[in-house]
């Protein structure tokens, strides 16, 4: 499947085609992966759901760039050269470029999605013949479907509508992605199509996932049959309506997004591949319900696990994921360009080329000046940007954004959020000054600040007003899935330990569930770590030496100078400026010359 930009039409800042007209559902079996794009005539990714349309045609793209405010589009409606980005070389596609040319030879690859990595010997030739394609699936799909018109098709395969003949969905349409198995010429690949058959078999019981009912295989293909959502794409319906969305219509879409992803990310799934032509709605009418679709780029990730592969949609990917560290916070980047697109019809980031693309993902940011952000709300600003938030620990998770005042309502519930059970497993196992220095910032936070940790709160159903251990364990297995046995998810409660020995009550799960990372990104983060600190002053600061600070941030001799106002000489306890360090941690980070710096 191609990027958003690449259906081949010419839009411009104000207008679509006349004649651009809803399509028949798409789920053609074809998407990126890792890398760089693929040469032609290979097949490197597992087949997924997407449109039959070029990988990219930057210059046909339905979104008009984001040019600097100031900057008009030449006469080609491409940015002109009148500004430079910040940084330019290095590539940060290079790597990737360089990586795919020595496994594929020195044919120069053509513009496509982003392949995933094969490893060594992953291409065909000698190998190809020793790969086991039997995948156990049931060999009788001709006895149990007819097979129909063709609804969409990829670089890998194609996706037919299709009528069950006899058991239970007998006389129900449905479609069935058809998978070539000669277009399977890696390890990686077969393993694909083998884990996005788990995946949709595990993840099951939302009404935002489209319906997984069985998968077969024969001689030449791998058939996997599924809900038929004749609705079309959410891209063709932003198109449909001029480019971009009211920002009640978006809301309503948002919430559908985020409540799926939440759900993934609770189950230890790592989507990997969000864009809008991977969410379709079941009819055609206005208020249809939408499903995502195409999990072949997913894979299952345990909470404390940081994935390092590339893959995804160059427009959609996110930072971390080009640095080859990331989690479930990729996800929600991705929401968050989707975001930006419903709202004002362009796309956050932009270039020519896949190179520039990742560039401007890793460098630029995104325009929120320009029309029509002015008479956009400052509430919807706000949720896009701590959507595209560069440091993805200061992104929101999709239940935190359900919770977000552009979202919030009474009507939408806000689910069971995996970061709590990281964030209390690292307060249990803290020292007695990190834990004050938490209990006193959770004392600064106002009522509009605690509705998404009250709603976590209540959802392990306190007894006596406290939780303890044992509430964490039943949440989490309220909403077990096969998908969050295969991910070990639950073995987060084994770190959580401490906690068979305790109990907290509201205010020290506040304390505990607290992410000081997303609270740094508040509009009100100067007077909350200011009114913290009082707090701290009152009933946690005590003599501290520069020696036992830096034990406490796991420091070593080396930081103590840059440690110097972090102390106050009066009385040795701990400055404004050391609470707040204190706070968000010290981390060393390699930059480019190979030097550690304090981050």
């Amino acid at each position: 499947m191609g990027h958003c930009c690449s259906k081949n039409i010419a839009v411009n800042n104000e207008t679509l085609p006349s004649d651009h007209a809803p399509k028949p559902p798409h789920y053609a079996a074809a998407t990126v992966a890792v890398a760089s794009p693929p040469p032609s005539g290979s097949s490197i990714s597992a087949a997924t759901p997407g449109r039959n349309t070029p990988a990219q045609s930057f210059s046909m793209s339905p979104f008009p760039s984001p040019l600097p405010a100031g900057v008009a589009p030449s006469p080609a409606k491409t940015p002109g050269r009148k500004f430079r980005w910040p940084l330019p070389p290095p590539s940060p596609a290079k790597p990737i470029m360089a990586a795919l040319l020595r496994r594929q030879g020195k044919a120069k690859p053509k513009e496509g999605p982003i392949p995933e990595e094969q490893g060594e010997g992953g291409g065909g030739g000698e190998g190809e013949r020793s790969l086991d394609k039997s995948f156990g699936y049931g060999k009788n799909f001709g006895a149990k479907f007819e097979l129909g018109k063709e609804v969409g098709r990829g670089h890998f395969g194609h996706t037919c509508w299709a009528k069950g003949k006899k058991g239970d969905l007998k006389g129900q349409s449905v479609a069935v992605k058809i998978i070539s198995k000669a277009k399977m010429t890696s390890a990686i690949a077969i393993e694909d199509v083998r884990r996005e058959v788990k995946m949709l078999k595990a993840l099951s019981g939302h009404k935002n996932l489209v319906k997984f009912y069985d998968a077969f295989e024969d001689v030449n293909n791998v058939y996997i049959v599924m809900e038929l959502c004749e609705g079309g794409e959410l891209l063709d319906r932003i198109l449909d309506r001029g480019g971009r969305y009211p920002e009640d219509d978006a809301k309503a879409i948002l919430v559908q997004i985020l409540d799926v992803v939440a759900f993934c990310h609770l189950q230890g799934v790592v989507h990997r591949d969000l864009k809008p032509e991977n969410f379709l709605f079941v009819s055609k009418e206005e208020d249809a319900v939408m499903k995502v679709i195409d999990f072949g780029l997913s894979d299952f990730v345990r909470p404390d696990q940081r994935l390092n592969d590339i893959v995804g949609s160059a427009y959609y990917v996110a930072p971390e994921v080009l640095h080859r560290s990331y989690s479930v916070e990729g996800d929600l980047w991705s929401i968050g360009v989707i975001s930006y697109i419903l709202l004002c019809g362009s796309r956050p980031f932009w270039a020519r080329t896949e190179s520039g693309i990742f560039r401007s993902v890793l460098r630029a940011n995104p325009n929120f000046d320009d029309s029509p952000w002015p008479s956009i709300s400052p509430e919807a600003k706000d949720f896009v940007k701590r959507l595209l938030n560069k440091d993805h620990r200061k992104r929101m998770t999709a239940a935190q954004a359900l919770a977000h005042p552009w979202l919030r309502n009474e009507k939408n519930a806000i689910p069971l959020d995996i970061l709590i059970y990281k964030l209390v497993k690292s307060y249990v196992r803290a020292s007695p000054l990190r834990r004050a220095a938490l209990k006193s910032l959770a004392k600064a936070l106002n009522e509009d600040e605690l509705i998404y940790l009250r709603a976590q709160f209540n959802l392990l159903e306190p007894k006596d007003g406290c939780i303890s251990l044992e509430n964490f364990r039943v949440a989490l297995m309220k909403n077990t899935t096969d998908a969050m046995k295969e991910s070990r998810v639950p073995e987060i409660l084994n770190l959580m330990e401490p906690l068979s020995y305790k109990k907290l009550d509201f205010k020290e799960f506040c304390a505990a569930a607290i992410s000081v990372y997303q609270l740094e990104v508040h509009q009100e983060w100067d007077r909350i770590a200011t009114t913290a600190f009082e707090y701290f002053e009152e009933t946690g600061n005590r003599v501290i030496s520069v020696e036992e600070l830096a034990q406490e941030m796991n420091l070593g001799p080396s930081a103590y100078s840059s440690m110097g106002d972090w102390i106050r000489k009066s009385d040795g306890k701990l400055s404004l400026v050391g609470y707040t360090k204190f706070l968000h941690g010290v981390t060393m980070r390699s930059s480019n010359t190979r030097h550690r710096q304090l981050v």
